[in-house]
């Protein structure tokens, strides 16, 4: 069952990144400008973070069966649709309803870890990450190779057949599930803010992921802008291929949750974070171009893969140990912050190129994590402090 559900999770989350390899293409198609093309990446994203606060906490009221079908098929619908829109602002409202019913995977997860004891949810975690990534990382080169092939509508196309087959079998294959609360809708909504206002363990894993999510979704939105501009003069499928070589973050995700099993969530946060500081000084090698800046853009940005997977799965260990019957409001507050922050990243990403170039885009992944580190030094000293205090005791 864990393997099946880390495939759909891939599935479902390919549906939030393709459309980053093929905005080029959409520009093209569409005549508008390669900046206007980006927000269909933005529209997705964002998309995506409404359906994680107004659906995911669905999880905690309606059976997983419905719940997964029909969001399934209603985003198989909103991809057809984007296949056949005439224009731009038809796309973009097809992207945003794509984003906002293609939420699978943070209805899993909880849905996941709920099912395994206690020390095997960082493992169970990162499984399904696997398969979350390994979504991103072949929908990009899927997305780029078919529509380089048939022409950006195709991906939305064949996406939509693929999203409404998987419906289908999810509608055999999970098992019938009771909710584990009676709340009303607007009470499981609310509770997501209320849960993020008291538990500062979750508001510190939100900003954490916000930072590194923010960087990684600048980083794929400027990269598609640099290997189609000047500098390379590569295709859609370009952005594909470099996706690919990043494939080993999908082997990298059950390891770091094993080490969040042994070590805890803080360490790997501190060594996630450190990796994204670093991949960004190496990014900017790839504005070179040639053989190195590839080079130099494959390894940075596998680098800035796994550090930030592996904090997705060091922040979603420790708020499922805050509570075992709101672990869908929990993720609900915490995936919508992760969200949030991808969606200004791909629009921070886009304006920084075109106003700096690629220096910009790396210099905004270098700030991002910044932020995040000083964050994490501060709760650091703090439990230092405290454990200081009471030793004094």
């Amino acid at each position: 069952m864990v393997l099946l559900l880390a495939v759909v999770c891939g599935v479902a989350v390919g549906n939030v990144y393709f459309p980053q390899a093929i905005s080029p293409l959409i520009a093209e198609g569409l005549r508008v400008s390669a900046d206007t093309a980006t927000l269909v990446v933005t529209a997705v994203q964002f998309g995506y973070a409404a359906g994680i606060f107004l659906l995911v906490p669905l999880g905690d009221r309606v059976p997983y069966r419905p719940l997964l079908v029909s969001l399934l098929s209603v985003a198989g619908l909103g991809l057809l649709g984007a296949g056949l829109a005439p224009g731009l602002v038809p796309l973009l409202a097809a992207s945003a309803l794509v984003g906002v019913t293609t939420v699978i995977a943070p209805i899993l997860a909880p849905m996941a870890a709920g099912l395994v004891p206690a020390d095997r949810r960082g493992a169970v975690t990162g499984t399904l990450l696997s398969g979350s990534i390994g979504g991103m990382l072949l929908s990009r080169a899927f997305g780029g190779a078919l529509g380089e092939w048939l022409g950006w509508r195709a991906p939305y196309l064949t996406t939509a057949a693929i999203a409404l087959l998987l419906a289908l079998v999810l509608s055999r294959a999970l098992p019938r599930t009771t909710a584990p609360s009676r709340q009303s809708y607007p009470a499981l909504v609310g509770a997501s803010l209320r849960l993020l206002r008291t538990e500062p363990e979750l508001r510190r894993s939100g900003f954490y992921q916000a930072m590194l999510f923010g960087g990684f979704s600048a980083l794929w939105t400027g990269v598609a802008l640099l290997l189609s501009g000047p500098a390379y003069g590569l295709g859609a499928s370009a952005v594909g291929l470099l996706a690919l070589v990043n494939a080993g973050t999908m082997i990298c995700t059950p390891v770091a949750g094993r080490l969040v099993d042994r070590r805890g969530p803080d360490a790997v946060n501190l060594a996630a974070i450190l990796a994204v500081l670093a991949a960004a000084a190496l990014l900017l090698l790839g504005g070179i171009g040639g053989a190195v800046g590839l080079a130099a853009l494959a390894v940075a940005s596998l680098l800035l893969d796994v550090a930030m997977q592996s904090g997705m799965v060091a922040n979603q260990v420790r708020i499922f140990a805050l509570s075992d019957e709101a672990r869908s409001r929990l993720n609900t507050a915490y995936m919508t912050c992760a969200y949030l922050g991808g969606s200004v990243g791909s629009w921070l990403g886009a304006r920084a190129y075109g106003v700096f170039g690629w220096p910009g885009v790396c210099g905004l992944v270098a700030v991002l994590a910044a932020l995040a580190l000083v964050r994490h030094l501060r709760h650091l000293l703090a439990v230092s402090g405290l454990r200081a205090g009471g030793t004094g005791c």
